[in-house]
């Protein structure tokens, strides 16, 4: 049972829009394989949404795991596959109330 929440609030740095398309359709993808895998993994992807209204970030995504470390795991794989490079974000993890 997933009883962990990751909340994640993103949006793109100036320097994405410059990207060529093709780069950016890269990165996207490879971002989406490391989401395919946590979801084989365990992971529950609860879905991607547009912020409205005072905020610093254009998009959140919400996420379940089975854990702390499952969720870092996850993260620290975007990262390293560029994604920090690319997009401003905030993270909040958390676990069920029991």
């Amino acid at each position: 049972m997933n009883t962990t929440v990751w909340i994640h609030y993103a949006r793109p740095r100036s320097a994405w829009y410059e990207l060529p398309e093709q780069t950016q359709a890269e990165l996207q993808r490879t971002w989406a394989a490391l989401d395919s895998h946590a979801q084989s993994a365990g992971a529950q992807s609860m879905g991607s949404f547009f912020v409205r209204g005072q905020s610093d970030y254009s998009t959140v995504e919400i996420w379940c795991f089975a854990g702390y470390e499952a969720a870092y795991e996850h993260w620290a794989a975007k990262v390293a596959a560029g994604y920090a490079e690319w997009f401003d974000f905030s993270n909040n993890v958390g676990n069920r109330l029991p």
